[in-house]
């Protein structure tokens, strides 16, 4: 998945409101960059960070730029933009590229299911169980090499975890997908510390037949694509 504009590197003055960050250009001017993110980006909002912005021309939005990237001092980096995680997922499911998932042919994004939700991929194939695919954005790292989720508590997540095990008792496939939006990362695990209901929930899940799959991610400020499954602990 490609960003549909040329990226430009900016330096991080604050996020706030979670959806807004004050951003300083490489000529000095100061503008305000939409983020993509509702989550807590620890991590990855510290002032005087470099960070990639997408520009846009489009007069229906407010805000000039989009945060796409952070950039990290060893040359790596992290998507932070939520909505990412699915067009380059969705792009790797259509080509084929997932092992575990190639033998479905019909992508269905966003199809209501469960209690009021939507899941993020339903995949199709004659002769196949449905597959429920749902996916997260990883972008938390607080130890070299290891990506963690979540970031911060999410009774959406929890919620999900519930709805997909029901999917299995209904004799249909599914999948929890965790998409590691970092480019430094090599291992994933669950931040229990952060959210034991969601790691308990996930336990209570895997436990039901719901699959657990970690692919990590190849980043640059030209696009992002889906790379191969990370090693769990």
């Amino acid at each position: 998945m490609n960003f549909a504009q040329p990226l430009i590197p900016a330096t991080l003055i604050r996020r706030y409101k979670r959806f807004l960050a004050d951003c300083r250009l490489v000529d000095g001017q100061e503008i305000t960059a939409h983020c993509a993110n509702p989550g807590s980006m620890m991590g990855l909002a510290d002032p005087g960070m470099k960070v990639w912005l997408e520009p846009n021309d489009d007069p229906k939005k407010k805000l000039k730029y989009g945060w796409r990237l952070v950039e990290h001092a060893d040359g790596h980096f992290t998507g932070v933009d939520t909505s990412v995680p699915n067009r380059a997922l969705r792009a790797a499911l259509e080509a084929g590229e997932v092992a575990e998932l190639a033998a479905y042919k019909t992508v269905r994004a966003e199809v209501k299911y469960g209690a009021n939700s939507r899941i993020d991929f339903l995949l199709q194939q004659d002769g196949l169980p449905d597959c429920y695919v749902e996916v997260k954005s990883v972008t938390l790292s607080r130890q070299p090499g290891l990506a963690e989720f979540p970031d911060s508590v999410t009774a959406r997540g929890t919620k999900h975890l519930g709805e997909l095990a029901n999917m299995v008792e209904q004799g249909h496939r599914a999948v929890m997908l965790y998409l590691v939006q970092r480019t430094d990362c090599e291992r994933f695990q669950l931040a229990a510390d952060i959210d034991p209901a969601y790691a308990d929930a996930f336990a209570s899940a895997y436990a039901a037949g719901v699959e657990k799959l970690v692919l990590g991610t190849r980043i640059t400020p030209q696009g992002v694509e889906v790379a191969g499954p990370l090693s769990r602990e």
